[in-house]
């Protein structure tokens, strides 16, 4: 079911509409903001709109990155089950 959550980031307050459980909104709030914060102290000169889109754009460059990860993952994982059930056929065919 999806709820309005409010939230403070660097002293201005925000609305998000989700469905998340509250672990996860919690969890990605948390992120936002450690990583928000971080930016704002090693460069404190910046507005607060230029620190979000650094801190968007190396969330989006962890997101490919792991989902670059993840399809050679289900890549490799296919080729494994493909080679056991190879072995398994093989190893039937025999008796």
């Amino acid at each position: 079911m999806e709820r309005v959550v409010k939230f403070e980031v660097l002293g201005q307050e925000y609305q998000l509409s989700t469905d998340a459980s509250d672990e996860d909104v919690h969890e990605i709030l948390q992120l936002v903001k450690n990583l928000l914060e971080s930016y704002s102290q090693s460069a404190s000169s910046l507005p607060a709109n230029k620190l979000a889109i650094l801190a968007s754009l190396n969330m989006a460059g962890k997101y490919v990155k792991l989902r670059r990860e993840f399809d050679e993952f289900k890549l490799m994982v296919g080729q494994t089950a493909d080679m056991m059930e190879s072995k398994i056929d093989s190893v039937l065919e025999l008796k």
